[in-house]
């Protein structure tokens, strides 16, 4: 475990920083309760704070740096983020806290990356840390600077949503539910269904009725600089380098047989840590004798062997039905339920069954057979637009493969 080294500062607006565009908006009332909003320096969480700030809210912004391995390095963003999420706060009028969470990122989610990849599983960082970070090391913080509630750029509703001249705790208030959001390409609710359904009801979501186009035209008409400023992607601690490069840094090779489906030796892989189910890129076999010209796939892989199975029929890559753990629930649900499921991000609601297994897991069959169920990974279940919640996957429907291999021919 690392040291925790949590570092806290608070920037207020320069006292000769020119009158805010936004200033000239509501105030909030004495009383009105007090969200802090995740400032990330894009612009999601800056047209965020900005629509609480118009809804009567007391607003206050916090900038969280999760990753200090690279500072000062082409891949770490985070000075520049920290610069545009200051320049936004300023533009706004609000208070600007930050804090380093860097270590409670590495022992909680990067220390649970590197453990999935050396057990050959591919898990899901961004899942993980809004878990652990975003939704639980936020909200302590917050609470520390009395916050009533948290709020993010994520592209998700809540309904009922709090107002700011409501009571809080309202009983007459229906449960909280979670929606997708409005823009089906931005829909995030994937990525929160593993956050403790407590946790997430402290949280409000402003840009879950919102198309994406709709919020950078508004943030430029509000003049913040910020309004281009290109989406972030991929895995954060990444950055633009090469995954297998970055990976090499942490976990060592360990090169092994490649196989068909019938166990005939095929070539080396690099080791099975660097493949994910269903990949094509980056198996490196050329044209072979006897074989179509078709595309090779990562089929499965074999620990007890260190075997790496590949295939030219996409067909094998398909499974009717998978088993998960670490099950979290966003609503009330009695099992048996038919519902619907996504085992990645963006992926088409897949009609399904799920039912409580013998030992203890949760069972998951499909309507139809799935393209490349990976373990490590995560199943969402919905009802509809509802996000019912969520669980990771630890086993699936595969073929069977030979277990013994003693050629390489």
């Amino acid at each position: 475990m690392r040291t925790r080294n949590i570092v806290t500062c608070t920037r207020s607006m320069p006292s000769n920083q020119a009158t805010p565009v936004l200033g000239q908006g509501p105030q909030p009332a004495p009383n009105a309760p007090k969200v802090v909003v995740g400032m990330s320096g894009g612009v999601d969480s800056a047209v965020a704070a900005h629509l609480l700030m118009q809804q009567g809210f007391q607003v206050e912004g916090l900038f969280m740096k999760n990753w200090d391995e690279d500072d000062g390095t082409e891949y770490c963003t985070a000075i520049t983020d920290l610069a545009d999420a200051e320049q936004v706060c300023q533009r706004l009028g609000i208070q600007l806290h930050t804090a380093n969470f860097a270590a409670e990122y590495w022992d909680n989610v990067f220390s649970h990356f590197l453990n999935e990849y050396q057990n050959w599983r591919t898990p899901n960082p961004d899942i993980l840390c809004n878990r652990e970070i975003k939704f639980e090391q936020f909200v302590r913080y917050a609470e520390t600077l009395g916050a009533d509630f948290i709020a993010t750029g994520h592209y998700i509703r809540r309904t009922p949503i709090p107002q700011a001249d409501a009571p809080l705790g309202d009983p007459s208030q229906p449960p909280v539910a979670f929606l997708k959001g409005r823009d089906a390409n931005k829909d995030q609710s994937y990525f929160l269904q593993a956050v403790p359904r407590h946790k997430l009801e402290r949280c409000l979501f402003p840009l879950g009725d919102w198309q994406k186009s709709d919020i950078r035209e508004l943030a430029k008409s509000l003049g913040l600089a910020n309004h281009r400023k290109k989406d972030s992607t991929g895995i954060c601690f990444i950055g633009e380098r090469r995954f297998a490069d970055f990976l090499a840094n942490y976990i060592a090779d360990t090169p092994g047989p490649m196989r068909d489906r019938q166990g005939r030796y095929l070539g080396e892989h690099r080791g099975l840590h660097q493949y994910t189910i269903g990949q094509r890129q980056g198996i490196n076999l050329g044209g072979m004798p006897g074989r179509p010209e078709s595309p090779w796939y990562v089929m499965a892989k074999q620990s007890m062997t260190n075997t790496l199975f590949i295939t030219q029929d996409e067909g094998d890559l398909n499974g009717a039905w998978l088993r998960a753990t670490d099950v979290n629930w966003l609503a009330d649900t009695t099992l048996p339920i038919q519902c619907s499921a996504k085992i990645r991000y963006r992926q088409q609601d897949q009609a399904c069954t799920v039912e409580p297994g013998a030992d203890g897991t949760l069972v998951v069959r499909f309507d139809r057979p799935q393209r490349a169920i990976t373990t490590g990974q995560y199943v969402a279940f919905y009802d509809g637009e509802r996000l019912l919640g969520g669980a990771n996957i630890v086993r699936r429907d595969e073929p069977n493969l030979p277990h013994h291999h003693t050629d390489k021919t």
